[in-house]
């Protein structure tokens, strides 16, 4: 990126907003200091971070990519805003000639003049008058909420930006102020110095050392500049060109196969739910099926004496609900079918359905649509086509270069993978249900695994054998706006964890199934051999009839197995489509045996107590026993460990040769990690990734001297060598990972299961399924008929909301203050301190000491808030991505915890601060009106307070060996730096976990440790969208 900040009067120019602000600071050159005057003035406040979009594509061309998955075990951001306006509402009370000449800023709770400059007080305009124009622009928003946090039906009652205080409707007591109350101007303690905004960190490095602080690489060793561009649109797209994409037909007047879904079941605009007879009607029926409710339990239900009249319903019975189900909604996708397989003398079932009916069903749905993608492109982060981006899988090399009761589920790539993640899109199709048996009448153990073998690659052929000539030469396929193009749908990838990788691709347990790497060369690094040859594997599959089979089966280094399913596939190479699989490959693997090494390396015990001890935090699961305890431990567990993992693996009582290594390599697989699941990447990331994998093999050998490992020839370990090469080819891990197919498993196997009668399940399951999927369609028939409104943008950015009402309409200021209430001690002078700076921010400190003096707090209690949330309606529903409770001690535990952290921000570390909040509050409207009297609305100050304690400013670059950033409170004269600072400027919540400096203290716990130990850890690994962002 470009530098966007310059000196007018030297020419000098900045990359960022901080080091110019400490140019104008240190500067000596009268110049500069006149040109930076003005510029200070118009500086505003810090925006979020949007996460990287996901970008739609120009013209784009058939090739409908199935990807074909079969179940295991199972897979934010910030929104931008703008600076807050501020207006002084009140005129001056006394004549400035009349007071002493303006003192030197010496400094209060918040330090000294030095560490502050005019970014720090956001939004104040230089005319201190009621006319003051607001032309600050747009301004982070804070959104109300319903008070009952379970209510799903969580209504939008109105916004709260840093500018208006919307008058409350209610009458409250707090609206009629007692006498005031003075404030004295010298406090006992140390005066408390507040500001709309916090402080904002400022290097305290020479000049000459601002390169190194200008170089500070992004997560992972990220170049900075290079992980900027991921939140970036590409600037370059390549398009495939030629006739890929091409409609063969294309209708007069494009009309949605809802229009003739419609016209199926006689809907009209009198009835839209047709079949059944009204909106009672079908709502009943509907909740019986998404509900999975049984069939005796509905016709119990219904039998009530006078139900069904009352309600108008066209079914007396589960029965007759289903008769509808079954004979009155059409169908998207296809039927089941029954085949066998005979093996030894022994009958299995399969229930498939034809794939190329089920790919004509998603490719023609018309919910997809808009989201298809026809033809590969290219995405560039430059201009000269030099950096590559990858993302969806159209990004990827792979289809740019082929443009020329185990549940077996199915996806094309030509959906987005936002579609296909979501079961709820219906991106996702079952295709099959498996035979499933130990055939253990096969007494021989080696035979019995030959046979299962058999069984499932012939199962396979039957189900994609319509694949073969449809690949080769071709179909017609329409979308759902009755366009149709030519489509040729080829096998791309296989998402499977290890051991059924190794079934598909016939490769030996303990193998790589993607290259020749030799079980006992796994630990190498770098990567030593070639990629496996699929020639070489279908040359010895064709000897199939011949004495040499076995042997040139094992020359090729596979199993004899006949006719695997891939061998007739066109332009399909299995090798390359077996993908990285981030739950089981990483968190199920890689992970869990780092968890057991470090056991081993720092003690079971010590690793508990740290366990213990660490703070609360919305992002971060509390485990109370510890881990190393724990059994059966599911790759979402892993994945919450994860966060939090290498803080506790910091400062261990290990020799210093030993314990660098081990954070090290604890943070190289945990950043590899993280970095994977990028939802975007491009070839610095990527390079980054490798680089973790070296930074890991680099230091593994401390497992080696503690006499932990005596080897690493570990095939989970070894797939890691191949996730960059996947990325290029496929696009981003989340384009396969397995984790979306496990969800599936639970609503397509179990959840079928469980509603069966247990005899004879599978007739049971496919005919549960169909039906639900009749359901599902029909209900988005109604959506299309009622709304005609379009899905809602996948971008992505978080939003603060609060509840509508406070969590307590009255709490006393003497319990605000209190160390057995809210712990906000100086909560009556830093609100003085507010409403003085808000009016007045252009006061010297003797003129803003005086008026503080004079300030009266006309109310003795004040609503208080007890949780500020993050959110995304459009892109997550109802679910809380991020959340910050604000809580009083609890009486049954003095030392209880009373908040989270948060972190306010601008655009980089160095510009962010860590703050604990005590109280969220808002101001009662008669003390507005006290305050600002006759000011409007929007020239109030913002209606969602917050009281915070400070931290220190981030230092120049984070430590060395963790990548942590150390903090501590922020103390002046022994007391601690205090604001008020407007809610719509937080960002985030943020992890703090302690400095051990040797083991953790037997009366640390996680509610006292914030404020027994004295520094801390930023815990930038809490989440993917901290890690990605606080930098």
């Amino acid at each position: 990126m470009s530098a966007v900040w310059e000196c007018s009067a030297c020419k000098t120019s900045f990359r960022r907003e901080g080091y110019y602000i400490q140019h104008l600071q240190r500067t000596t050159d009268a110049a500069c200091l006149r040109a930076g005057e003005s510029v200070l003035n118009r500086i505003r406040e810090p925006y979020r971070h949007d996460p990287p979009h996901r970008w739609g594509s120009g013209t784009r061309s058939p090739g409908a990519v199935p990807d074909f998955e079969s179940i295991s075990s199972s897979s934010p951001s910030l929104s931008s805003s703008a600076s807050p306006t501020h207006a002084d509402v009140n005129e001056e009370r006394a004549s400035e000639n009349l007071e002493p000449p303006p003192v030197r800023f010496e400094g209060d709770f918040f330090g000294t003049k030095a560490d502050y400059t005019a970014v720090d007080f956001p939004g104040f305009a230089q005319d201190d008058s009621i006319d003051a124009p607001l032309d600050a622009g747009p301004v982070p928003e804070v959104a109300e909420v319903s008070d009952n946090e379970e209510d799903g039906d969580e209504e939008v009652v109105g916004l709260d930006t840093l500018a208006p205080a919307a008058a409350r409707s209610e009458s409250s007591p707090l609206d009629r102020p007692p006498e005031p109350m003075r404030i004295d101007s010298s406090p006992p303690h140390p005066q408390i110095h507040i500001r709309s905004k916090p402080p904002t960190p400022i290097v305290e490095d020479s000049l000459d050392d601002e390169e190194d602080a200008q170089t500070q690489p992004g997560p992972g060793g990220v170049d900075p500049h290079s992980h900027e561009r991921l939140r970036e649109a590409p600037a370059n797209i390549r398009h495939f060109g030629g006739k890929a994409g091409t409609p063969v037909s294309e209708p007069r007047i494009r009309t949605s196969a809802y229009r003739r879904y419609g016209e199926r079941v006689h809907g009209s605009h009198e009835n839209m739910f047709a079949p059944f007879v009204s909106e009672v009607d079908w709502g009943v029926g509907r909740w019986a099926n998404i509900h999975d409710i049984s069939s005796t339990a509905l016709t119990e239900l219904l039998n009530i004496k006078g139900l069904v009249d009352k309600l108008g319903l066209s079914f007396r019975n589960a029965k007759q609900l289903h008769s509808i189900f079954d004979d009155n909604l059409p169908s998207r996708r296809p039927t089941f079918k029954y085949h066998e397989a005979h093996v030894m003398g022994e009958t299995f079932d399969m229930y498939a359905r034809d794939i190329m009916e089920c790919i004509e069903a998603l490719y023609g749905d018309p919910e997809h649509v808009r989201y298809l993608c026809f033809a590969p492109e290219r995405h560039y982060a430059d201009a000269d086509r030099k950096i590559r981006l990858y993302h969806d899988m159209h990004t990827g090399q792979w289809w740019w270069s082929i443009q020329t009761a185990y549940p077996v589920y199915m996806t094309i790539g030509n959906l987005p993978k936002s579609i296909r993640q979501k079961p709820g899109r219906q991106g996702q199709i079952l295709l099959a249900y498996l035979p499933t048996s130990r055939l253990e009448h096969i007494a021989n153990k080696a035979a019995r695994r030959r046979v299962l073998a058999n069984l499932f690659h012939a199962c396979m052929s039957k189900l994609l054998e319509p694949l073969k000539a449809a690949g080769a030469h071709g179909t017609l396929m329409t979308s759902g706006d009755g366009v149709a193009r030519r489509c040729h749908p080829i096998l791309a990838t296989y998402v499977r964890d290890y051991p059924e990788q190794c079934l598909v691709t016939c490769a030996y347990n303990g193998d790589c199934p993607i290259c020749t790497c030799p079980h006992d060369e796994l630990g190498d690094f770098p990567l030593s051999h070639p990629y496996r040859d699929i020639k070489a594997s279908l040359a010895a599959m064709r000897s199939l009839d011949t004495p040499t089979f076995v042997q040139a089966c094992e020359d090729a280094n596979i199993k004899p197995v006949q006719h695997p399913f891939w061998e007739d596939l066109p332009f399909t190479d299995i090798f390359r489509s077996v993908t990285a699989d981030v739950l089981h490959q990483v968190y199920q693997g890689v992970f869990k045996h780092l968890l057991s090494w470090l056991k081993d390396a720092c003690g079971a015990t010590e690793i508990d107590a740290r366990v213990r001890c660490l703070p609360y935090n919305h992002s971060i699961r509390k485990f109370h026993k510890g881990i190393t305890g724990l059994s059966r431990v599911t790759g979402a567990e892993h994945r919450q460990i994860s966060r939090f993992l290498l803080s506790i693996v910091v400062d261990m009582d290990l020799p210093r040769k030993h314990a660098d290594r081990l954070v090290c390599a604890t943070r190289s697989l945990l950043h590899f990690a993280f970095l994977a699941q990028y939802p975007i990447h491009d070839d610095t990331t990527l390079k980054a990734l490798e680089n973790c994998l070296y930074d890991f093999h680099k230091s593994r050998d401390v497992f080696l001297d503690l006499d932990i490992r005596s080897g690493f020839n570990i095939p989970k370990l070894h797939s890691l060598l191949h996730y960059v090469r996947c990325v290029k080819l496929y696009g981003t891990t989340d384009n396969y990972n397995t984790e979306t197919s496990e969800r599936l498993h639970i609503n397509f196997a179990k959840d079928a299961y469980r509603l069966t009668n247990h005899r004879d399940e599978f007739p049971q399951m496919t005919k549960w399924l169909e039906r639900r999927e009749k359901v599902l369609h029909h209900d988005s028939y109604i959506s299309w008929h009622s709304q005609q409104a379009s899905p809602p943008d996948l971008a992505c950015a978080l939003h603060v909301k609060m509840t509508q009402h406070p969590t307590r309409k009255a709490v006393s200021l003497h319990e605000l203050a209190s160390p057995m209430g809210y712990c906000a001690k100086h909560i009556g002078a830093a609100i003085c301190r507010f409403i003085v700076q808000f009016r007045h921010p252009t006061l010297t400190l003797y003129q803003l000491e005086n008026r503080i003096s004079e300030t009266l707090i006309p109310f003795t209690h004040l609503p208080v808030y007890h949780r500020i949330k993050f959110w995304n309606e459009h892109v997550f529903g109802q679910e809380t991505r991020d959340s910050i409770h604000v809580h009083p001690r609890r009486r049954d535990n003095l030392d209880r915890g009373d908040s989270d952290l948060n972190i306010c921000t601008d655009e980089t570390v160095l510009d962010l601060r860590v703050g604990q909040i005590r109280v969220v509050f808002t101001l009662p409207d008669a003390a507005l009106a006290y305050y600002f009297p006759g000011a409007p609305p929007e020239q109030r100050p913002p209606r969602h307070l917050a009281y915070v304690e400070w931290f220190s400013k981030f230092s120049a670059s984070p430590e060395k060996t963790s990548g942590f950033y150390k903090v501590s409170r922020s103390l002046k004269d022994g007391e601690r730096l205090v604001s008020v600072v407007p809610v719509g400027l937080i960002q985030r919540s943020i992890h703090l976990t302690p400095k051990w400096n040797g083991p953790a203290r037997s009366d640390w716990t996680s509610e006292n440790v914030l404020e027994k130990c004295t520094a801390f850890y930023v815990n930038t690994d809490k989440d993917m969208s901290t890690f990605f962002n606080v930098y």
